[in-house]
Parts: structure tokens; sequence; C-alpha cells
């Protein structure tokens, strides 16, 4: 399997051009620049996608929290953290 792939994206003309004086700049080409910011944007969003998953799944097992002690374990939280700067 080849270590990379060619993959054709419309962009506005002025993120174009961003990209082009960032590549200057940092001494990059676009396509690395590029690649890199598509692959931190997929990373991060099957990441929330799979939390949302996982939570799901916890609300059909019924592995839940109430709201009241949910904010009652981030207000003592708080509270502890709060003591600790003083």
């Amino acid at each position: 399997m080849p270590s990379s792939t060619t993959l054709t994206v419309r962009i506005a003309p002025k993120v174009k051009d961003q990209l082009g004086r960032l590549a200057k700049r940092t001494s990059r080409t676009k396509s690395f620049l590029a690649s890199e910011a598509i692959a931190d944007y997929v990373a991060r969003e099957l990441a929330i996608i799979d939390g949302v998953g996982r939570g799901l799944e916890d609300v059909k097992a019924g592995r839940l929290v109430s709201h009241e002690d949910a904010m009652a374990r981030l207000e003592a939280t708080i509270a502890k953290a709060a003591k600790r700067r003083r």
C-alpha cells in the first residue's frame, strides 16, 4: 500500500493564498500542511463521534448520572481545587 495518495480539494482563493504564505514561512509544502490539517481534523472529528457513541451505549446500558449529582461532583471538585490554590 502506498504511503500517500492524491486527493483534489476545492478551497477558497483566500485560503489557498494563506496556505501558500504559511508554507513559505514554515519551509513546508502546501501539500504537507494541507495533509497535516486534514489528518488532524479527521482524527478530532472521529474522536468526537466515538465519544458520542460511547455515551449512547452508556445511556442504553443505564450508566447514567443525574444532572444534580453531576453538578454536585463538579462543584466539589472546583471547591477542592480552590482550597489547594490558597
